[in-house]
């Protein structure tokens, strides 16, 4: 799960993390409004969407009068905005975020992520904040600072010192840098976060340090442990599809191909997405419909695929151990009772019930193209496009 900049920005205030002077907007008037209560000479007025690189996208405007900010808000208020993250659909923004302007002297980079290889929390850090951290460690990998936690002790005062020394903060500014640090660490910690990213952490010309924009990242599977997080949600920022199947217990990640998918296990999944890009096609949608399923399940899964308008043809592959190949056909049928085909459907079961799974089908009277391997499901759904 994501949240907002002003939400994470509210978590970091929190925390002892330093931040400018802000507020949320979700009017040009209250934004107007917020400008005055902030003071100032200049101001920024940010689109709230989830999505990085909302400056490309023209999502972060600077102001210098209320004029500019209000006419800002209401530039951004409603807009859909298309990032490198979003994809073409774009995300409509319904909130802006207005803030002080800071008197930048440097900008610096600052996450804390888990390392699955290690089984730990690591600090990654570079002197180069304010771009993109993937280009940057592909390009300058030396220029990557990496600080490795262990989740028995938490981050200790002089690991921060070290960060601190590696970014060329200045000794005076050391005790900031390791409340910063910690901050962050704990709301890692504390919150089941997978990853909480400031980018930028600035030095002002002042000598301050703040964090001028942050993102965190959420377990899904530990939210409900943490109810002031879930109430942080945005569901009008997420795909609805996969809100709904997350609704239904349903494993489902929205793709951009035309051919609508449903799997039972990730692993076999992968493989058949993999099998229809190497015949040609592209997947439409990931979804496990787990192992065992229900012929409810199944159609509700069924009918999230076809949902998605952009889909011209649905592949079904089944392997059924736990699952049961005649369920998942009964559950296919009554979907089908329900609901309009107007794409091709190839069907492809093994294991279990296999046989009977098949005659279900059959006699279903419905235009189910069968196959026996993966690699010939993958073809003939291909074809068959409508």
């Amino acid at each position: 799960m994501d949240i907002h900049e002003y939400q994470a920005k509210h978590l970091l205030a929190k925390a002892g993390v330093p931040i400018p002077n802000g507020g949320v907007a979700h009017s040009a008037d209250e934004a107007a409004y917020l400008q005055h209560e902030i003071a100032g000479d200049r101001w920024v007025v940010k689109a709230q969407i989830h999505s990085g690189a909302r400056g490309k996208a023209g999502g972060v405007k600077l102001c210098s009068s209320d004029q500019e900010v209000r006419d800002a808000a209401a530039e951004l208020l409603g807009k859909r905005l298309v990032t490198n993250q979003t994809g073409s659909q774009g995300k409509v923004c319904n909130a802006v975020y207005v803030e002080a302007a800071s008197d930048i002297e440097r900008e610096l980079y600052v996450a804390m992520v888990l390392d699955r290889a290690s089984e730990q929390v690591v600090v990654v850090a570079s002197r180069e904040g304010g771009v993109e951290i993937e280009e940057l460690a592909e390009e300058k990998p030396e220029a990557i600072l990496r600080e490795h936690v262990d989740p028995a002790i938490g981050l200790l005062d002089f690991q921060s010192r070290e960060l601190a020394f590696g970014l060329g903060l200045e000794p005076g500014q050391m005790a900031d840098a390791v409340k910063t640090f910690r901050g962050l660490y704990r709301l890692l910690r504390d919150h089941d976060a997978t990853m909480v990213e400031v980018n930028p952490l600035v030095v002002t010309k002042d000598g301050r340090l703040l964090s001028l924009d942050a993102k965190f990242g959420f377990d899904d599977n530990a939210l409900f442990r943490q109810p002031k997080i879930s109430e942080l949600r945005d569901r009008a920022q997420e795909d609805p599809r996969e809100t709904a199947a997350q609704d239904q217990g349903l494993s489902y990640v929205g793709l951009e191909g035309d051919i609508g998918c449903m799997i039972n296990g990730a692993g076999l999944a992968m493989a058949t997405m993999d099998m229809i890009k190497h015949a040609g096609g592209a997947p439409a949608n990931f979804l496990d419909i787990g192992g065992g399923a229900s012929p409810e399940r199944v159609a509700n899964a069924f009918r999230l695929v076809l949902s998605d308008d952009n889909v011209r043809a649905m592949l079904v592959n089944i392997y059924a151990g736990i699952n049961r190949c005649d369920w998942v056909a009964q559950g296919i049928v009554q979907a089908l009772g329900e609901i309009e085909l107007n794409v091709p459907l190839v069907v492809r079961l093994s294991g279990t019930n296999v046989e009977q799974g098949k005659k279900i089908l059959v006699d279903s009277g419905y235009p189910i193209i069968t196959a026996d391997t993966l690699a010939e499901a993958a073809e003939r759904v291909v074809s068959a496009r409508a």
